[in-house]
């Protein structure tokens, strides 16, 4: 168990990488950070796997072959922080507004523990990646050959989670989170004068708000109702506020979709294209269609959820793990590496206030709640007891 010096040290770890955050692949002095750390307890280092990311790799000294990795990832988000806490973001329209800084921060008190006390059968490989938020930083380890350079017979991930109390766990077997990707639709016509002559132009608002309600028909109409997909529009551009009597010549409509199987996202890539393109079409203007999947589903191995599951109980007891949560439509690129080796992610309440509200992950107030750091370096040595007999 962790001391008061120790998480006094690990909690000023993680508010210094809160204060410094670094959108992904651009993550140099957090890469830094962590490797002078792991080398400072001994621990072989490897940096710049992937891009930035660091692999530690720790054996332990009792006989055994299997190896097994825990991954954490380090990258922020491009947001404003709105705390105005000490240890705030110190740079612009960057924040740790997904608590990565506390997942880096766990597993570093993880690594420090393990580096103390190496009684354990196999080896250990400490993942520190970069570049989850959408930027491709799984791929990029594992095209950087990950698991050949670091062998790993399983993999395990975690994530904090708001709205879970602080001490509980969630997790669940098969599909936990969605895959998807984003859509970028550019409408265009020749734009015009929208009080004197509106009908010499393509006035572009009205295929834009019949593809609006379109969008809306492909989860009710074209997926099975028992499948789980999610269509959003999150920006509408076009025009000028300032020029309201114009019609623009280019308005851009832009989104994201979710899904658990990649036959729904194959229906969804299909109708929005179609979609646009016949809308635009029969209004006389034409559409240019970008989609972009960014990550898949996140599919939990039985075997290692079960492992995951005893970790969390051992630590905490049965009735604060939920072992049958519900599956959520956000998205994780850690998918990737369990689709290389089979793994379990798993959520660590982050904290709820008793009139049941709390701060979101990607909201501007948000804030890594430091009382679970424990807890979650409690985890990781857990799952170590229990994949490779961790002693002591």
């Amino acid at each position: 168990m962790l001391d008061a010096a120790a998480i006094a040290d690990l909690v000023a770890i993680r508010r210094d990488i809160h204060a410094h955050p670094e959108l992904g692949l651009e993550e140099h002095r957090t890469a830094a950070l962590v490797a002078e750390k792991l080398r400072g307890w001994g621990i072989e280092t490897t940096t710049g796997v992937g891009g930035t990311g660091v692999v530690g790799t720790i054996r332990g000294r009792l006989p055994g072959q299997r190896a097994i990795g825990l991954r954490a990832d380090m990258d922020a988000l491009a947001l404003t922080e709105l705390t105005e806490l000490p240890h705030a973001s110190t740079h612009s329209g960057k924040m740790h507004a997904c608590g990565h800084d506390g997942h880096t921060t766990m597993l570093l008190g993880a690594a420090q523990a393990l580096a103390a006390n190496r009684d354990f059968s196999g080896t250990v490989q400490l993942i520190f990646q970069p570049a989850e938020e959408g930027r491709g930083g799984a791929v990029a380890m594992l095209q950087d050959r990950l698991f050949e350079r670091f062998p790993c017979d399983a993999v395990y991930g975690m994530h904090n989670m708001p709205g879970i109390p602080v001490g509980r766990f969630a997790i669940r077997k098969g599909g936990f989170m969605a895959g998807g990707g984003s859509f970028k639709v550019r409408f265009l016509g020749t734009g015009g004068h929208g009080g004197n002559a509106p009908h010499r132009s393509v006035d572009l608002a009205i295929p834009v708000g019949h593809f609006l309600l379109g969008l809306q028909s492909v989860v009710g109409r074209n997926v099975s109702a028992f499948d789980t997909a999610v269509i959003s529009v999150g920006h509408i551009g076009g025009g000028s506020i300032e020029a309201c009597n114009v019609l623009p010549a280019e308005i851009v409509v832009a989104g994201t979709a979710r899904y658990f199987d990649n036959a729904v996202r194959d229906i969804i890539d299909t109708r929005i294209k179609d979609l646009a393109h016949s809308l635009a079409a029969l209004h006389g203007a034409r559409a240019e269609v970008d989609n972009s999947w960014i990550f898949d589903p996140l599919i939990n191995n039985d075997e290692q959820t079960d492992v995951a599951i005893a970790a969390a109980t051992e630590l905490v007891g049965a009735e604060q793990v939920n072992n049958s949560a519900p599956a959520v439509t956000g998205g994780e690129d850690f998918a990737f590496m369990m689709q290389a080796r089979p793994g379990a992610f798993i959520f660590l309440g982050n904290g709820v206030k008793e009139d049941g509200s709390f701060h979101g992950v990607h909201t501007p107030h948000y804030d890594f709640n430091d009382e679970i750091i424990p807890l979650g370096v409690n985890y990781w040595l857990s799952v170590v007891k229990q994949e490779l007999n961790l002693r002591g």
